[in-house]
């Protein structure tokens, strides 16, 4: 596909997604970025695109709600005109011990239905959402964010059971999509890994994590910007899932 004049959203376009939608700008694609409280970075990411010569645009939603994910795709074609290109970043991550989940049934049932709604629904009706819109436009890309150790088809850490489930299902759907949807729309995934060091990591922690990945790095946000312009302008590839994870999937 042809980058220039085209029209992407990305959600969950902050750290890495800012890196995805720069990219994305500097190839010529004008760019619609949902936050749910990152207004300020949100703008930022807009206003580097206008300074490319692209139209961005900034969306405030919160995709655990139905109402918000309904109303996202059309607000993108009425004020860009067109979507040519869905990167489905947002994801929900975080601790649930099973004696957690065990213990206190509200905590089993929320962290369920939370990772479900924001790593799984969100990316099953934005992608069908934008179906109609990018046969209108002769085509489109989609490309969904799952993770390296649901990708690498079995668990690896304990105490992330929802997370885990919600991203082995969206790998799931990124295949079954992919086969519905051609030959006109191309459906991928990202599989991250090491990326970007969380805030607080201790050297501990940090020594773990590079002794693990075979190339003993972090990886960085160029890594996943380069790995999404690929997928988005490759006319062979579709369901496929792309590890960017230094090799840690090895391990």
């Amino acid at each position: 596909m042809e980058l220039r004049g085209k029209v992407a959203l990305i959600t969950g376009g902050t750290r890495v997604g800012q890196g995805v939608a720069d990219a994305l700008a500097r190839a010529g694609c004008s760019i619609a970025v949902s936050y749910r409280t990152s207004r300020t970075t949100a703008l930022g990411t807009v206003h580097r695109a206008k300074s490319l010569g692209v139209r961005g645009l900034a969306l405030r939603a919160n995709l655990e709600r139905l109402s918000d994910l309904n109303l996202l795709v059309p607000r993108v074609v009425r004020k860009l005109g067109r979507l040519d290109i869905l990167v489905h970043m947002a994801s929900h991550y975080e601790r649930t011990p099973l004696k957690e989940l065990l213990k206190k049934k509200s905590l089993r049932a929320t962290a369920f239905e939370k990772n479900m709604a924001i790593d799984l629904r969100s990316a099953y009706e934005l992608s069908l959402l934008a179906v109609p819109v990018m046969r209108k436009m002769g085509g489109g890309r989609i490309v969904h964010f799952v993770d390296w150790v649901a990708a690498s088809g079995r668990p690896r850490y304990k105490d992330y059971i929802p997370y885990y489930t919600a991203k082995a299902a969206l790998k799931g759907l990124t295949e079954v999509l992919a086969l519905e949807l051609a030959p006109d729309i191309f459906v991928n995934a990202i599989a991250p890994g090491p990326l970007l060091a969380p805030a607080g990591l201790s050297a501990a922690a940090n020594r773990e994590v590079l002794v693990n990945t075979p190339l003993g790095r972090w990886g960085g946000t160029k890594e996943i910007a380069q790995a999404v312009l690929y997928l988005v302008q490759s006319d062979f590839v579709t369901g496929e899932t792309l590890r960017v994870d230094g090799g840690r999937h090895l391990n």
